[in-house]
């Protein structure tokens, strides 16, 4: 895990809003919009719409850790599914909230309106075996038998939360990603951050989608599970991401000769 790569002096501009104040804007049944920066653009972004949101702090911190530990069947079919651009699919983790030791396992949906609805349940720690906890809970609302589910991928990244101070909406930025299938096969993705805007519906009038507008950012369709998987799992027909895959390796590129924001 690369450590946590973003200026704090510029996150030391937003006010704070506490942890459970975000029941309010909690936004499990939502419309997303994605995002993909380097940390240099994201700076720009953040610094000119630091009046229009608060930032979440957690015992002094407002950068967070979280690992994730995707599963999926041994021949992948919910990776399968995503890359056949299927109408509704899903997603099966289990997430840390490094920082604070809360734990939850979650089902997420994308469903036939291009709607995103999350269900969850909170957990002793991550979950990596379904047959011990949460199988009844992923059989609820996953496609899948939960027998059938195993491992798939480690998602490690940080993340910044915001909650808006005028629109209801949360953007979450997510920095310093890496993925792993074991000891061996791991990778990086440095200089380049996923900010996504959480809305109950999209509202163009949000200051940080103007904002991107304005820098000639466009909406980019990206999914941490269907990267890492295409980057680390070998032989997987991964052709449908292949655009995506190319536009975060030409930012990459593009972030190597940015200055060090740290």
């Amino acid at each position: 895990m690369i450590a946590a790569p973003y200026p704090h002096t510029l996150l030391a501009r937003y006010a704070p809003v506490a942890l459970a104040d975000l029941e309010s804007v909690a936004l499990l049944d939502r419309t997303d919009t994605k995002y993909l920066l380097t940390v240099a653009q994201l700076s720009a972004a953040l610094e000119a719409v630091a009046g229009d949101y608060r930032v979440l702090e957690v015992g002094g911190a407002r950068l967070h850790h979280y690992r994730t530990l995707y599963f999926d069947t041994p021949d992948l079919t919910l990776f399968r599914h995503h890359h056949a651009g299927k109408a509704v699919r899903h997603k099966v983790r289990s997430r840390a909230y490094v920082d604070t030791g809360l734990s939850f396992l979650e089902v997420k949906e994308k469903n036939n309106k291009g709607r995103t609805v999350k269900h969850r349940i909170p957990t002793d720690g991550l979950v990596s075996d379904l047959h011990s906890q949460g199988g009844s809970f992923v059989a609820a609302h996953a496609p899948v038998e939960p027998g059938a589910l195993q491992p798939a991928l480690w998602n490690d990244f940080h993340r910044i939360t915001l909650v808006g101070t005028r629109h209801a909406e949360r953007l979450t930025v997510d920095l310093g990603l890496s993925f792993q299938t074991d000891a061996r096969h791991t990778a990086t993705l440095p200089g380049i951050a996923i900010a996504e805007l959480k809305q109950n519906g999209v509202d163009r009038t949000s200051p940080f989608m103007r904002q991107m507008r304005a820098a000639h950012v466009q909406p980019a369709g990206m999914s941490k599970y269907c990267v890492g998987v295409s980057l680390l799992h070998e032989g997987v027909r991964h052709n449908a991401f292949k655009p995506t895959l190319r536009a975060v390796e030409k930012l990459m590129e593009a972030a190597r000769r940015e200055p060090d924001l740290g």
